[in-house]
């Protein structure tokens, strides 16, 4: 360190960004919340009072109640009141037609995503996957095209049931995109 205190961090933004984006730090949100009685309230009641009491934008709103949530030992690093997710994803130098297909395709998944059967519940060509995983889980998969031959992947599964199957899931999807990477850019 350099003689400077490491600046406070909650749910991964710095205490800094939330005094500049809504007027005050995490402590002070901390403060506020403790004060009105929310540490034993759901999301929903938490949010709905910085929405009725204090002029920030919604996406701050659930950041201050997530943040403070995870601070109270309220909720854990990944939960959502419908359990855990965790998300992933890859840039491959491919065009994004060719990295939708190797989804839907098979013969091309079966090679990166071997002894793995799933539902596809909705299909936005080029575009979208929303999938059910073998254990009831959930899976939104996004295709990002980056230019003519360059393209990106993002993986979210939810409805996760514990923080354990959190560390598995992001492993799990780390290696499997690594593994389509290898195989579509070879």
């Amino acid at each position: 360190m350099t003689g400077q205190e490491e600046p406070n961090n909650q749910a991964g933004v710095s205490d800094i960004t939330v005094q500049e984006k809504t007027g005050k730090t995490w402590d002070e949100w901390f403060q506020i919340l403790d004060s009105a009685g929310y540490a034993s309230m759901n999301h929903k009641r938490i949010v709905a009072f910085l929405a009725d009491n204090y002029p920030i934008e919604a996406w701050w709103q659930q950041q201050v109640t997530v943040a403070y949530e995870q601070a109270r030992g309220m909720r854990q690093k990944h939960q959502t009141p419908a359990g855990f997710q965790v998300s992933s994803s890859k840039t491959l130098n491919v065009p994004v037609s060719e990295l939708y297909a190797a989804w839907m395709d098979e013969t091309v998944r079966s090679k990166w995503l071997p002894e793995q059967t799933f539902t596809i519940r909705k299909a936005t060509l080029d575009k979208s996957l929303r999938i059910t995983w073998p254990d009831g889980s959930y899976l939104d998969v996004y295709f990002y095209p980056k230019g003519d031959t360059k393209s990106q992947v993002a993986v979210q599964q939810s409805r996760l049931e514990s923080a354990e199957r959190v560390a598995q899931a992001k492993q799990f999807w780390a290696q499997a995109l690594s593994r389509l990477k290898g195989i579509l850019e070879e």
